[in-house]
């Protein structure tokens, strides 16, 4: 996005930036591509609405190509995160099967931001076929297949190679059973594959299980990926917290978000070792860009879990409140909800319970 559509969102709601208390908060803007510059201006203007003490700092994530087709982050963006260790970030495109890798990648690879936090819960009001689904996935976000380790052996055959490493998977573990501590969770699941991929997913599935042991309070299960999907398609009340690799991750997190109603009701959290990034998980929907029919609740959900990472727990509990509020009521819903209310329509009825 162009440093002229930045400008413009903070010109639209420029109370939010304007705070001058020692308590307030950095954090790094990056609103993204397609429907990211609405959908963060409603963002924006929510936290405005509700007097939350943060202080944005808008940076554009426009990749930087290098020679070998590798995506680089732009010196501004990692700079800004540096200094305020937390984000916000809207959709950003990725090219398929040609020009640069995912910034998306590049930049949990830089800041490791080791953990990939997807809360999946039932939105009261928006029915779906499952009710009353809470299910928190945790995947681990560095290496497995999405390592990046690709090579043409000859002509028509290329590798892909999959890393775990003792290291990582332990890191996960313990991050996964410290969340379910820290969030009275009862129960963690490890999603693996250890009976085909006996020595990587053995590795991980060895090194959870290891960390279990630290902590005799939570249950404790062990299954293999094609039963979680089907045990959660048909009870998804089974599951609490489920760690697991990479790809696993990836695939397993989507599909819980299709029980709750889709990618556009789902928070995501990305922790690491140096700061925390939090966005909207769906894609730039480039057909709707600049029509103000953007739904904003993944990125307005994902900002109240940033809210909460930053002990800003009074307002996090207030917005969360107003967005399930509103859907609930269904006056003032997008159409992907069912609704026929325009983004700019949603965010103000939000506001006004605010």
């Amino acid at each position: 996005m162009t440093a002229r559509l930045i400008h413009h969102i903070f010109n639209t709601c420029p109370a939010a930036i304007r705070y001058y208390s020692s308590a307030v908060k950095r954090v790094t803007l990056m609103p993204g591509d397609g429907i990211g510059p609405e959908i963060t201006s409603s963002v924006i203007k929510i936290f405005s609405a509700a007097g939350v003490p943060i202080e944005w700092e808008a940076v554009d994530v426009k990749p930087v190509i290098k020679d070998n087709a590798k995506c680089g982050i732009p010196q501004e963006v990692i700079d800004s995160i540096n200094k305020t260790k937390v984000g916000l970030k809207g959709p950003l495109e990725t090219p398929l099967c040609h020009g640069h890798e995912s910034i998306n990648l590049a930049m949990r690879k830089h800041f490791q931001l080791f953990a990939n936090v997807r809360p999946c819960r039932s939105v009261p009001g928006y029915k779906t076929a499952y009710d009353d689904v809470n299910v928190v996935t945790i995947r681990e976000n560095t290496e497995g297949e999405y390592s990046g380790i690709e090579h043409e052996v000859v002509s028509g055959v290329v590798q892909s190679i999959k890393l775990i490493t003792q290291k990582a998977s332990t890191r996960i573990g313990k991050y996964a059973f410290e969340y379910a501590k820290n969030n009275n969770r009862k129960k963690v699941t490890v999603v693996h594959k250890a009976n085909i991929m006996r020595m990587s997913d053995g590795l991980f599935l060895r090194c959870v299980r290891d960390v279990s042991n630290e902590y005799p309070e939570i249950q404790f299960n062990e299954c293999h990926l094609d039963t979680v999907c089907l045990r959660m398609a048909n009870s998804p009340d089974n599951f609490d917290v489920l760690v697991m690799p990479n790809l696993y991750g990836d695939i397993l997190s989507d599909m819980c978000a299709g029980l709750i109603g889709g990618l556009g009701l789902t928070p995501s959290g990305n922790m690491g070792l140096n700061g925390a990034l939090f966005e909207s998980v769906h894609g730039t929907a480039p057909n709707l860009a600049g029509k103000d029919l953007a739904n904003p609740t993944a990125l307005l959900l994902s900002a109240v879990m940033m809210l909460r990472h930053l002990q800003l727990k009074e307002y996090a509990d207030k917005i969360e409140r107003a967005v399930l509020e509103t859907i609930k009521e269904g006056r003032w819903i997008t159409a992907d909800l069912g609704g026929r209310a325009k983004c700019s329509e949603f965010t103000n009825e939000i506001c006004v319970k605010l």
